[in-house]
């Protein structure tokens, strides 16, 4: 999946071994930037983000603050859940005051992506939108979900979730969520609270606002999996979204499933699934269920008014995101929830459609988080 603000275009030209096609993928899949070769120990890639933060710095009005070990030194934060040091980056606004306080907003990346996808593809239009206006003084907090902390093909994301990879759902709303608040001065109430997520962190941004109430009032999420059992009633994932045809994925042993189609490859249900639980375990269909954003509205009885929400996606999403967005924005409105939305009735799951999406997302989340503002 190419799924975030600003990244880098592949180049248009015929590609010349199997390798140079996996590599493409590996672009639309979340990196749109690595190599399979580069899925090594987070300490590799040392002439790619050796320099980066300082360039990066140097480009933006405000700063991005290193809790990673990308830049030469390592400085992660310590996760006692995961019992193992994680990257984090976390912005601060232009003119920045450590004695006042600001609103906060996760950002949780997609597949294939780690914490590095924040500063070099995301932070930049971010902090364009606070330096110009369009965007109240807040804080970001961008920390890495992959489950082998490092960003491509072969390193899945966690979803940020419990499973048996790990247990990262409370890693992110614990060891994160306790080290952001403790360091930075930040707003304690829910109302100045976003997440936002890309992708399969789109999905865990729904996820967890859900769960957390309390943590957050405001979720976000840009060609989100927000229905992760959808299919229509002739059991076909690839169908578009239809009120009187649509139907529950109960078998999750099967797992051939193509959930996508790059350049006439297809990219299956087992490569998200894997990872995350076993394919004879007993309980993946109740953990799914239990995690499914668009079953929690349900399982969770979320009421109108009860969150603000933000879906941005795409009509021709190589991922079918559109059917699931859709049959998610059925149920939320048939519960009488408001859920704003962003829609180009040609995207894809691509940089281009994610540029034209923005400026609708940022204006939805102004106005939400300005009177929290210093």
């Amino acid at each position: 999946m190419e799924n975030h603000f600003l990244a880098q275009e592949t180049p248009k030209t015929a590609f010349a071994s199997l390798g140079d096609i996996l590599v493409k993928i590996a672009g639309w899949l979340g990196t749109g930037l690595l190599a399979l070769l580069a899925c090594l120990p987070t300490s590799a890639h040392p002439i790619r983000r050796f320099f980066e933060l300082d360039r990066v710095n140097a480009q933006l009005h405000g700063r991005v603050l290193d809790f990673t070990r990308n830049h030469g030194r390592d400085k992660r934060i310590w996760s006692p859940i995961l019992q193992q040091k994680r990257d984090l980056y976390v912005y601060v606004p232009p003119g920045f005051d450590p004695c006042k306080q600001y609103p906060l907003a996760l950002w949780l990346h997609g597949a294939a992506q780690d914490e590095f996808s924040f500063l070099h593809d995301v932070i930049r239009p971010l902090d364009q939108a606070v330096a110009s206006g369009q965007l109240p003084p807040l804080i970001l907090a961008a920390p890495d979900g992959s489950i082998h902390r490092v960003d491509c093909l072969l390193s899945p994301s966690s979803f940020f979730l419990n499973s048996e990879a790990g247990r990262f759902e409370d890693y992110l709303m614990v060891d994160v969520w306790n080290f952001v608040m403790s360091q930075f001065p930040i707003r304690p109430e829910r109302d100045a609270h976003a997440i936002l997520g890309v992708s399969l962190g789109g999905a865990a941004a729904f996820n967890k606002a859900i769960k957390y109430p309390a943590c957050f009032r405001h979720v976000v999420g840009v060609f989100p999996p927000l229905n992760l059992r959808w299919q229509d009633c002739r059991g076909h994932y690839r169908a578009p979204f239809d009120p009187y045809c649509w139907s529950w994925r109960t078998d999750y042993v099967h797992r051939r499933t193509v959930i996508a189609r790059f350049y006439g490859l297809p990219v299956r249900l087992r490569l998200i699934l894997d990872p995350l639980y076993s394919r004879r375990n007993p309980e993946t269909l109740p953990a799914i269920i239990r995690n499914n954003p668009i079953e929690m509205l349900d399982l969770y009885e979320v009421q109108p008014g009860q969150f603000e929400m933000f879906v941005a996606y795409g009509g021709k999403d190589q991922f079918n995101i559109a059917a699931q967005v859709e049959s998610f924005l059925f149920v939320a409105r048939s519960r009488g929830l408001e859920v704003g939305v962003a829609y180009d009735p040609q995207g894809k799951h691509n940089r281009r459609t994610a540029e034209k999406l923005l400026p609708d997302i940022i204006a939805w989340l102004a106005p939400r988080l300005a009177p929290y503002a210093p």
